[in-house]
């Protein structure tokens, strides 16, 4: 199977190549102050909250804490750096994705795009899971909007 995966040229997506992780600090000693203020108001002003780029610390840990046995630990170095990790790849994974939809001219990623980027980026035995779990949970859902009859409950507009 390692023949079947496609060579990388560059693996991150075009509009991560020139996103900056660093502090905006670090990387503007040698410049003048006016400079360094306005670069560093800029990167401020384009930096994502930490918050909204990373998934809930707590979500993470509990995650992780359902898969180890009841009397196991996690520190918060390990659950930090775990939320940094999973909310990086989830962020790579939808970038390619939402590429792919730019390029077709969608606006909406939906579940195929996400199995698709995960094949693209070479992660062909998850995608082949995922679309495992699509699927199952698709029939789950017609079943339920079918029980619910047609429009479901949801729509009704008495509810």
């Amino acid at each position: 199977m390692a023949g079947n995966y496609p060579s990388f040229q560059n693996p991150i997506p075009p509009r991560f190549q020139n996103y900056n992780f660093a502090s905006s600090s670090s990387h503007h000693q040698n410049h003048d102050s006016l400079v360094v203020e306005d670069q560093q108001q800029e990167d401020e002003n384009m930096m994502i909250k930490e918050q909204d780029r990373l998934l809930p610390i707590a979500n993470v840990g509990r995650i992780m804490k359902n898969i180890l046995p009841p009397n196991a630990k996690i520190s918060k170095e390990a659950k930090e750096t775990m939320q940094e990790c999973v909310s990086e790849f989830i962020s790579f994974v939808t970038g390619e994705a939402s590429d792919k939809c730019h390029k077709e001219k969608r606006k909406t990623v939906n579940g195929d795009d996400i199995c698709w980027a995960m094949a693209n980026l070479g992660f062909d035995d998850y995608a082949e899971q995922l679309k495992n779990y699509l699927t199952r949970y698709r029939v789950i859902e017609g079943e339920r909007v079918n029980q619910h009859g047609k429009g479901g409950a949801k729509s009704s507009p008495n509810n």
